[in-house]
């Protein structure tokens, strides 16, 4: 039986490579809203970062997503902040 290949992707916040399903996409649509897509279906223009809010720290201090989307300012960060954190709590448990 013939191994399936998987798609490897790289963190833009501490450069890590992991298995594509491991990692969250965030996508900047044709409207220009920068989300999480953690489905990774959304289309648009991608970049991927672990689920741990410190690589979207990493990210920001890079710049890694300016890179990836154009200018970006400071309250989208805190939006994808918020959503990062939401989608790393485990269902079930309210902070």
């Amino acid at each position: 039986m013939v191994q399936k290949k998987i798609p490897m992707r790289q963190c833009v916040g501490c450069g890590a490579s992991r298995p594509k399903k491991e990692l969250v996409r965030v996508v900047k649509n044709a409207a220009g809203d920068i989300s999480l897509d953690p489905a990774g279906k959304k289309p648009g223009r991608g970049a991927y970062l672990c689920p741990d809010p410190a690589c979207l720290a990493k990210a920001q201090k890079k710049k890694a997503l300016e890179r990836a989307f154009g200018a970006i300012p400071p309250e989208v960060y805190e939006s994808l902040q918020t959503q990062l954190a939401q989608a790393a709590r485990p269902e079930g448990t309210k902070e």
